[in-house]
């Protein structure tokens, strides 16, 4: 049974400590991030491990299926903290072609994907239908900065 003040109470959530300043803004992407993603087109993400021989550091690829899409059908970018995926088709000549049962359409898609600070996107290729990412994050300078406190009497 839910309590009686249940439709007052407030949803709590991680971003809400008083610990986290300046992060309510990470929230509200999440939650419109999680509301837009519709499943389609399926994706992986996995972690390439870093190569001491080569000096290559640890690095994220992101693969989505996008099997009919063409290099000119998609547009990868990266506008702010995330990193946006875009997948335009156009219906070709229909009038030439005399479909019994025409169960592939033309679709388009947009996966969002939010960055942390500092990811970088090394580049994108496409091969046998996927689309693969590559992203990077390179290790931070660590700088401590010293405050100064002011004395007042």
């Amino acid at each position: 049974m839910l309590p009686k003040d249940f439709d007052t109470m407030s949803r709590t959530t991680p971003f809400a400590s008083p610990l986290l300043l300046g992060f309510d803004t990470m929230e509200k992407t999440l939650e419109r991030i999680s509301k837009a993603s519709d499943g389609y087109p399926p994706y992986n993400i996995e972690r390439m491990h870093a190569d001491r021989l080569s000096g290559e550091p640890e690095r994220l690829r992101i693969t989505l299926a996008v099997a009919g899409f063409s290099e000119d059908d998609l547009d990868v970018t990266t506008e702010e903290n995330q990193l946006l995926i875009r997948g335009r088709q156009v219906e070709q000549g229909d009038r030439e072609r005399d479909y019994l049962y025409r169960g592939i359409a033309a679709r388009q898609f947009q996966r969002v994907f939010v960055l942390a600070d500092g990811m970088q996107v090394l580049g994108a290729t496409l091969k046998n239908g996927l689309l693969s990412v590559d992203l990077i994050r390179p290790e931070p300078d660590r700088i401590v900065k010293k405050i100064n406190i002011s004395v007042s009497q």
